[in-house]
């Protein structure tokens, strides 16, 4: 995913950020140097250092910042970013749980009635297609209990 156009937009006192088909928005206030009307952004662009994922602006007084995309995408809420996380965040305690009980891939794949080579996949944190299913059975293995809970967002 790489930013396509970046632009601030004073008016609405936000960053407005295209991606792809994907239009998304950037509060100032969310920004660690905020613009204001005597501190104005004076460039932004999608930084290619970052390779295309992130953007830098500076205001006119000279001070400058980046924002990853992943902070946008957090901010907005993204429902894709927001499983990535939530995938990776369950492969790194089922990861920690094989060490823990010290099971084998090999045992593991039969408990779970599937091949080394798919158990792999699922405990490759960078693997966000894997099964959900396949991951709450895994983590079942290794002794851990998920729990969902779910209430109200009181910051909105």
């Amino acid at each position: 995913m790489k930013i396509s156009n970046v632009s601030a937009n004073a008016r609405k006192k936000e960053i407005e950020i295209q991606v792809g088909e994907r239009k998304y928005a950037f509060p100032f206030a969310k920004l660690r140097l905020v613009p204001t009307p005597e501190d104005p952004v004076a460039e932004i662009r999608a930084d290619d250092e970052f390779g295309g994922e992130a953007f830098t602006y500076r205001l006119e007084s000279g001070s400058e910042d980046t924002v990853h995309l992943e902070a946008v995408r957090e901010v907005n809420l993204d429902a894709d970013y927001l499983q990535e996380i939530l995938l990776h965040r369950l492969t790194v305690e089922a990861r920690q749980g094989m060490a823990e009980v010290g099971i084998g891939i090999r045992q593991a794949a039969r408990m779970l009635g599937t091949s080394p080579a798919q158990l792999y996949r699922l405990l490759d944190p960078c693997n966000s297609g894997k099964s959900l299913g396949q991951l709450l059975a895994l983590l079942h293995l290794v002794n851990r209990r998920v729990e969902v809970v779910v209430t109200p967002c009181h910051d909105k």
